[in-house]
């Protein structure tokens, strides 16, 4: 994996050996991020990483200037790579929160101008996400939600879907 544009472009990201991860192929990041590109300061943006693993897309949006942004994962050693590697690139505010999703999205008070979610692509409750965050009111009124998922998954009865990207076997639902 590596870091694609911004001030870390190039980096190469080595996360330890044994994580339960399928981080996002460079092909589908750099799609996803010419999207985003035309849609948002990532300056000024705050940014939800749900299911982060390696932290492929945190560090992504951090290489890019997000500041505020906050990545949930169960898994204490992810969360530990995050942070970590939060401290390299100096990303002060950066937020790493051992969580499962499902409960942080419950708990959850505050409003991102983008959601990011990343589930493995097997688990059956990820198709819940979209209502927990528009139920919930999590997105600020222009924000985007995304979901990375496999081709058997289909989001386009949601009402807020917008609209499907496909990136070889990698497949991003937006949602406003």
């Amino acid at each position: 994996m590596r870091i694609i544009s911004g001030k870390y472009k190039g980096r190469h990201i080595n996360p330890p050996k044994g994580l339960p991860v399928r981080p996002t192929t460079d092909m589908a990041k750099v799609g996803l991020f010419n999207i985003l590109n035309n849609y948002f300061d990532f300056e000024n943006i705050k940014v939800l990483d749900l299911f982060a693993g390696t932290g492929n897309i945190t560090l992504e949006f951090i290489s890019r200037g997000t500041t505020d942004i906050s990545s949930i994962d169960m898994h204490f050693k992810c969360i530990q790579f995050i942070k970590d590697q939060s401290i390299v690139m100096e990303a002060k505010k950066a937020k790493s929160i051992k969580s499962d999703v499902f409960s942080f999205l419950n708990k959850c008070t505050e409003t991102f101008d983008l959601i990011f979610a990343d589930p493995p692509y097997d688990l059956e409750k990820a198709i819940e996400i979209p209502d927990m965050v528009f139920t919930k009111k999590l997105l600020n009124p222009e924000g985007w939600l995304i979901i990375e998922h496999s081709a058997r998954t289909s989001f386009t009865s949601h009402p807020n879907f917008h609209e499907q990207r496909k990136y070889g076997n990698v497949n991003f639902s937006i949602f406003k």
